[in-house]
């Protein structure tokens, strides 16, 4: 049986996403398209590994209608899940309005209980040795700041790749317990340190700070700059962008991890892992929601070659 990537996301979202002209604050705003976008790190990463064949479950909190549609519309696109359903409130609702300005409006969530979070736990009781556990996000208000340290702790003892996607001192408490994969970006890892980092030297540094701590590989996107992976044997690799107009910041960070665990588990090739989740990324930037297969495999091609192996130069 191949081996499974479980994502879990603990405040879901369904994105209403409105196309507009100028927002105006005089008068109504009419929009010119509206859409309808499942949301939310762990689900992003669950489906850009859909989209590259690799077999993941999808799990987190639901509630109410919203989070039935949301569901509906990730077995819609072919994404498994096993969600905890909450017996009050609605998974939120974000409003994205593209116009000029853009403006964001991210609703807080339902209310997570004690037994939802044991439902949760329980699911997690189905991950067997070999698979991969993906924590992605921030923790919404209901839940208490240590909720990744206890599925850590839960998930001791069996042999299992985790990667962790979140920031500030969420991340940092996770790091003792020695996750697989971290990726900060390079603003969140400059402000673990209170640092502006400038310079690939500067991100290394910091970067092997994290690695003495416990992380054991560490991922930095560096937006335009590319991204730079400090492996758990010691190996500095960097990597540029494939060609393409930048359009899409959302889900990028997502799809890099998708591609970066789909390409280790393929091949246990640090450098082939860069180059996929480098190329999911730059992918989803060139797209107006999550790549497609056809887009991940144009970058992939034009990445060839572009990862380089900086262990002594840095």
């Amino acid at each position: 049986m191949r081996a499974l990537i479980y994502t879990v996301t603990l405040n879901p979202a369904l994105d209403y996403v409105l196309q507009g002209e100028a927002l105006r604050f005089d008068d109504i705003n009419r929009v010119r398209a509206e859409r309808f976008t499942y949301g939310g790190k762990g689900i992003n990463v669950s489906a850009v590994l859909t989209t590259i064949g690799v077999p993941t479950t999808a799990l987190g909190f639901l509630a109410g209608f919203t989070g039935r549609e949301l569901a509906v519309m990730l077995a819609a696109d072919g994404i498994q899940s096993d969600f905890c359903m909450l017996p009050q409130g609605n998974t939120r609702v974000n409003v994205k309005l593209k116009a000029q300005p853009p403006l964001e409006l991210n609703a807080q969530g339902p209310a997570v209980d004690e037994a939802a979070v044991q439902s949760l736990l329980g699911k997690l009781c189905n991950v067997r040795d070999g698979d991969s556990v993906v924590l992605a996000g921030a923790v919404p208000p209901s839940l208490p700041t240590d909720i990744y340290e206890t599925v850590l702790k839960h998930l001791q003892g069996k042999d299992v790749r985790v990667a962790v996607d979140t920031g500030g001192e969420v991340l940092r408490r996770t790091l003792p317990y020695r996750p697989f994969l971290i990726k900060p970006n390079h603003h969140e890892l400059g402000a673990l340190f209170g640092e502006n980092l400038r310079t690939e030297a500067e991100l290394l540094r910091c970067a092997r700070l994290l690695q003495a701590q416990g992380a054991r590989n560490v991922l930095v996107s560096r937006a335009e700059d590319g991204a730079l992976l400090l492996t758990e044997q010691g190996n500095v690799y960097t990597v540029g962008n494939a060609d393409g107009t930048a359009v899409n910041t959302v889900g990028c960070g997502d799809s890099m991890v998708a591609g970066f665990l789909a390409g280790y588990l393929k091949t246990q090739d640090y450098a082939y892992a860069l180059r996929l989740g480098t190329a999911c990324g730059n992918a989803t930037a060139f797209s107006h929601g999550l790549a497609d297969r056809e887009a991940i495999d144009r970058a992939f091609s034009q990445l060839h070659n572009q990862v380089k192996d900086e262990s002594r130069g840095l």
